[in-house]
């Protein structure tokens, strides 16, 4: 998963009073944010920045942006790309910077006083965007250098970012009367902040919960995983007792290794329930508000759907081509994982057990159908995958590909103590930007894993930004003497997010506004996995933790033999997400539904199998509220995109540094300043096919 940091606004402002700077001399003194940051590459002095210091920021920022933005309305001269685009383009230069640095800690190490502001800046925030989009001499003057841009020998990324910053504001309510302009600044505030508690809420739920076994409830799992929920339970107060969480690291491998069912399905109930325990968390209504202001909003800017707004300018351009993939897909998928009930059905029949499969049942059985068909152990090969080690081969095969390096940066500042630091040097020596990489859970910190800046590349006026990124993980911590270890999924989710931080420090372009076509913004991700579990690449990272050993032939082609294995549920439990995203935003306003009520009975429609659950239920359903609304799809259209992309590096060689000097001109520098498809084109030399991830993925028509 993706943050995407950029310019934090559209730009433009009308003027709503947030209050002047208080004590500004004092505050301008004290405040990181009012000058440059002294730091490493200029990474932001994270020691240094409080609570406090946002909102004067953010107030700052805002304040300085109503001026440029003033500036520009004034300028007597006709508006130009230089003095109206480029203007626009600098004059939110120290929002970007407070908001960048804000909204990444706010995912990766919040707190009381932050979730607070967030509540109290949402708003604001919303209402200030709407100020820079809703103003019409603004608008006016971005018109007419866009209806006069054949005049003006723009380059091909400066007619891309003109293209769409036009579009965005038309898009954004440039053309409504005041009126209606009023009504899309409501909603937008509305939405602002109910989105802020629809997060907060899992967050804070997923927290609340733990379930505290004694010794006789340890029985089949790892000793990893057994050290960590000792030491979980420890900081609980309940020392002598072991917990396990709703996090990913504590719930699945619980999930898979443990023989008690009723324990089983007591953890899995807390996960799937989360949001919707009609508590102070419950995200019920939330959602449903938040679905019934988004489709309010899509009507009054003159679009079918949310939908129909939300992909206009992404590859799949309407709803209709969202719903052909994944419904050409799931016909295929679902076959497949009814053919999975069978096969761990007959192994609970096989067992004597009188019960019927179901969802809590899934992760246990699988494992078991997993030994018995390929004689595979995911415990047998956690020992090859020291975390440090499948980081050092994330970095060797970037090495391999870009000629890149990555060297730790002593005394840097860190977001938190567990993150890490690096910086980014080119084959040249040429310092390309800083990666930082946060791996383990903890209280501040949401679920998941993602990729975002705290400073994105630029190069106005001939003055060359680097980019700062972070990737942040949820990876089971180290206990004992123990190092983390982790499991294949979670290898391929490190090499995932560390080729979005590809992407973000590759990127060459000239503005801080880019336009990434949402669809696509997975595809470096997703391609980056392809390499982890290659033969050539497993010896290069996969050593035994204890012994040193190179991951042995046998393991490696048992992983090869086992790539097809539980495709039918990781396909329908995907697919499922991501039709009921599109379901709930293909609703035509006026909307007004109950969600529980609306889950079931799509899911029923659809022919959702009884033993799979999908992969996110509504009120936990984090990405439909903050950036994949009507975009969960996009892991599945990027699906074929990598799957061919990978291709192209098989027919050449998996270390080709002429294909992968292709990709990274073509793709990772110019991404979000040209057309997706054209770039894929130009590295590709053609679109698409789909026929690699059918096969990647087993749905070929063939049972496994």
């Amino acid at each position: 998963m993706k943050h995407i940091f950029r310019l934090f606004v559209i730009m433009g402002f009308a003027v709503i009073t947030l209050g002047s700077c208080r004590n500004q001399q004092v505050t301008d003194r004290s405040n990181p944010f009012f000058s440059e940051f002294n730091t490493p590459f200029n990474v932001p002095p994270f020691e240094k920045i409080m609570a406090k210091h946002y909102m004067p920021a953010f107030e700052k920022g805002m304040a300085e942006g109503r001026g440029n933005i003033d500036r520009i309305i004034k300028d007597k001269s006709e508006p130009t790309f230089i003095n109206t685009v480029e203007a626009l383009d600098k004059s939110v230069d120290l929002l970007t910077k407070v908001s960048s640095v804000f909204f990444a800690q706010t995912s990766a190490n919040t707190n009381d006083s932050l979730q607070k502001l967030e509540v109290e800046i949402s708003p604001k925030l919303a209402a200030f965007r709407d100020e820079i989009n809703l103003n019409p001499e603004l608008f006016k003057r971005v018109r007419f250098v866009y209806e006069n841009q054949s005049k003006s020998n723009l380059n091909s990324e400066q007619m891309f970012l003109l293209e769409n910053l036009y579009k965005g504001f038309v898009r954004n309510g440039a053309n409504l009367n005041k009126q209606d302009q009023d009504t899309l600044k409501k909603l937008n505030q509305e939405i602002s902040v109910l989105t802020v508690k629809f997060s907060q809420n899992v967050l804070d739920e997923t927290n609340k919960y733990r379930l505290f076994v004694n010794k006789d409830g340890l029985t089949g799992l790892p000793e990893s995983l057994i050290a960590s929920a000792a030491e979980a339970a420890k900081a609980a107060g309940k020392e002598g007792q072991w917990a396990f969480t709703t996090q990913r690291p504590s719930i699945f491998p619980f999930m898979q290794y443990s023989p008690n069912r009723d324990l089983r399905h007591e953890i899995y109930k807390a996960y799937t329930n989360r949001g919707n325990n009609g508590n102070e968390y419950d995200n019920n209504k939330i959602l449903a508000d938040i679905i019934r202001l988004r489709a309010e909003r899509a009507r009054l800017l003159g679009y079918k759907t949310h939908a129909d707004y939300t992909l206009e300018l992404r590859m799949a351009k309407k709803p209709e081509n969202v719903f052909s993939l994944l419904n050409s897909l799931w016909d295929k998928a679902i076959p497949v994982a009814k053919n999975e009930v069978k096969e761990m059905q007959k192994i609970i029949d096989g067992e004597g057990s009188k019960f019927t499969l179901e969802p809590s049942d899934w992760w246990y059985y699988a494992e078991k159908l997993r030994k018995q068909k390929y004689n595979l152990d995911d415990n047998e090969l956690r020992p090859y995958f020291n975390l440090e080690n499948v980081r050092e081969g994330a970095f060797t095969c970037a090495n391999k590909l870009f000629g890149i390096t990555f060297n730790p940066i002593p005394n840097c500042p860190l977001p938190h103590p567990d993150a890490e630091a690096f910086e980014v040097k080119d084959s040249t020596g040429t310092h390309i930007g800083v990666l930082y990489m946060d791996f383990h859970p903890r209280n501040s910190k949401r679920q998941g894993a993602w990729c975002n800046t705290y400073r994105s590349h630029s190069a106005l006026d001939g003055n060359v930004v680097t980019p700062v990124v972070t990737t942040v993980f949820n990876f089971t911590r180290p206990a004992g003497n123990v190092p983390a270890l982790l499991s294949l999924e979670e290898v391929s989710t490190l090499f995932h997010e560390f080729g979005h931080s590809l992407d973000a420090l590759f990127n060459q372009n000239t503005y801080n506004q880019t336009y990434v076509a949402w669809d696509f913004v997975e595809l470096p991700s997703q391609l980056m996995e392809h390499w982890a579990t290659e033969p050539e690449v497993l010896k290069m990272y996969a050593k035994h933790y204890e012994t040193g050993e190179t991951i042995p032939d046998k393991l490696i082609e048992k992983i090869k033999n086992s790539s097809y294995f539980n495709q039918g549920f990781d396909n329908v439990e995907l697919l499922a997400a991501s039709l009921l995203d599109m379901a709930y935003y293909t609703l035509e306003a006026p909307v007004n539904i109950n969600i529980q009520t609306f889950e079931k009975e799509y899911f029923n429609k659809i022919g959702l199998i009884p033993e799979i659950i999908s992969r996110y239920r509504s009120t936990y359903f984090l990405h439909i509220i903050d950036g994949y609304d009507a975009g969960y799809y996009c892991y599945t259209w990027a699906a074929v995109l990598d799957n061919d992309a990978f291709e192209a590096f098989r027919e050449k060689g998996i270390f080709d540094r002429k294909v992968a000097t292709s990709y990274r001109k073509n793709i990772l520098e110019k991404n979000g300043t040209m057309d997706a498809m054209q770039m894929y084109v130009n590295f590709r030399g053609r679109e698409p096919q789909i026929e690699p991830l059918l096969r990647n993925r087993g749905l070929t028509g063939k049972l496994n």
